[in-house]
């Protein structure tokens, strides 16, 4: 599944359905049921005194069958137990108010009570009119509940339809953890008609919201139910899950695959560790394969390169395997995460969750051999942060010339994204894995590097700089670049003595 989100089949979308029809087309046969908070009494025509507002409610109740502008229960997709709650738009304008600021409220504390993973069917206008301050004060309920949950390590989808605009979106929608979107919905905080009279509209649509990186997935209805079940089994919530195995090693572009055996392992004979190094209880100490999910058979050494302009050679070959590559192999089901959720994307990093064969959840964070933009970093720290929280383990792919360098990166927030991916990382209580695949160029290479569970593959490389920024900054002429690079020890079996990676996978 490649992480590009397909095209829809067309720009235009469905007529909304009801917030019974949502709900059906994702449990299917299974049951749902609905719950219903405790009754308050309610003052004649609400909060304000609002004329007609009482006589407005019984008929949008006549007209859709529904008490409230919300219905939520439990439910089953695809086999997954959630807490589903769905926006009637036919009612109000799916608006929030009073009694719907109860029932969403209800909905994430029966999530939270359940620990079931909760799943919202967003399409609503925004705050009711008729409610005033009372109503827009529901936004605050409906964050402190989503807060909660997030505390408690309890995932949040969204699935918005048209419309999802105002104070819904931004809190029911836009905070969940992962946002997918029907085609051609409109989804914007401002309203249709509270935007200026030149906007954009398809900054307003589904379409634009995933190209500025605010929407994960934009999925037809007909496949929306497996993407949700995927969803779920991928963000759990789950018992103690394993670390990410390290990838095995793939070979050149028109080269045969490897051979696998049974005692798989990664390839350390040809490097000399310091004395020292195997009698302080550092992961050197372990067994060759440990941790390793695929590699060579016993007794197959890689040729490693002879010097380090060697290694930065083989590193740049446009015939080595890249991230989309090592991704496919691993993972059988690819779950995208898009976007860094301020209006940036960077198609040089891919960021998700993936399922293994066996069935376990990895999220994973990959470079693809260009420079990783402020919005790449960003959503990397995203995707981290997110794994960390619902105890899934991370794979980092390492695969950069460097961090991007051009002034439009720097007023991006290039440092801030590069420290915030480091801090991602340092505060990760998940177990991280990095392979480095190709290029590992400075500190826009490290920021997503495992400090103490990094490997290496026989065509990769990792230097305090690319060698000809190095000879750059050390004043030599362009001729001693090659020099530089076998100064710099960056060749995958110096990165194993120094200490830097555990080992070279093959």
């Amino acid at each position: 599944m490649p992480d590009e989100n397909p095209a829809p089949d067309s720009a235009i979308a469905p007529p909304p359905a009801t917030a019974r029809e949502i709900i059906a087309l994702l449990t299917g046969a299974t049951a749902f049921t609905e719950h219903r908070p405790p009754p308050r009494p309610r003052p004649p025509d609400g909060p304000l005194g609002w004329a007609g507002y009482d006589a407005a409610r019984r008929r949008a109740a006549a007209r859709t069958g529904e008490e409230e502008s919300v219905v939520y229960g439990t439910g089953s997709v695809g086999g997954r137990a959630c807490v589903l709650l769905s926006f009637e738009f036919g009612f109000l304008g799916g608006s929030l108010g009073g009694p719907t600021g109860d029932r969403l409220t209800a909905a994430y504390e029966l999530a939270l009570t359940r620990r079931l993973p909760l799943l919202a069917l967003v399409a609503t206008g925004g705050s009711r009119m008729q409610e005033g301050m009372v109503a827009l004060t529901q936004l605050q309920r409906v964050a402190a509940a989503s807060v909660r949950l997030r505390a408690a390590g309890i995932p949040q989808i969204a699935v918005v339809r048209d419309p999802t605009t105002g104070g819904g979106w931004a809190t029911v929608g836009a905070g969940a953890d992962v946002v997918l979107a029907l085609p051609g919905a409109q989804i914007g905080f401002a309203g249709s008609r509270v935007r200026p009279p030149d906007a954009d509209p398809y900054a307003y649509s589904a379409e634009g919201q995933f190209a500025a990186g605010q929407v994960d997935a934009v999925v037809p209805p007909r496949e929306l139910a497996t993407a949700v079940a995927h969803w779920l089994h991928a963000l759990g919530p789950h018992e103690a899950l394993p670390p990410a195995p390290v990838p095995r090693a793939l070979p050149p572009a028109g080269e045969p695959p490897r051979t696998e055996a049974a005692d798989a392992g990664t390839v350390e004979a040809a490097v000399t560790k310091p004395a020292d190094a195997a009698t302080e209880g550092t992961p050197d100490t372990e067994p060759a394969n440990a941790g390793t999910e695929g590699a060579a058979g016993a007794g197959s050494t890689p040729r490693l390169p002879a010097t380090g302009r060697e290694a930065v050679a083989r590193a740049r070959d446009p015939r080595r395997p890249r991230a989309e590559a090592y991704l496919a192999d691993c993972f059988p089901v690819r779950l995208p995460l898009h976007g860094d959720r301020s209006g940036g994307t960077d198609p040089g990093l891919l960021t998700g969750f993936g399922l293994r064969a066996d069935g376990h959840p990895v999220a994973y964070v990959a470079q693809c051999g260009t420079p990783t933009r402020p919005a790449g970093y960003r959503a990397a720290a995203r995707t981290i942060r997110l794994a960390d929280r619902l105890g899934v383990p991370v794979l980092t792919l390492v695969d950069t010339p460097g961090a991007a360098n051009d002034a439009e990166a720097e007023r991006a927030g290039a440092g801030a994204a590069i420290a915030d991916a480091f801090a991602a990382i340092a505060a990760a209580r998940v177990p991280v894995t990095t392979l480095v695949i190709g290029e590992g160029g400075s500190g826009g290479a490290l920021a997503l590097a495992s400090p103490d569970n990094t490997h290496v593959t026989a065509d990769s490389y990792f230097s305090v700089i690319a060698p000809e920024l190095a000879a750059a900054i050390l004043k030599r002429a362009p001729s001693e670049t090659g020099a530089t690079a076998d100064q710099l020890r960056l060749r995958p079996q110096d990165l194993v003595e120094l200490g830097i990676a555990r080992s070279i996978v093959t």
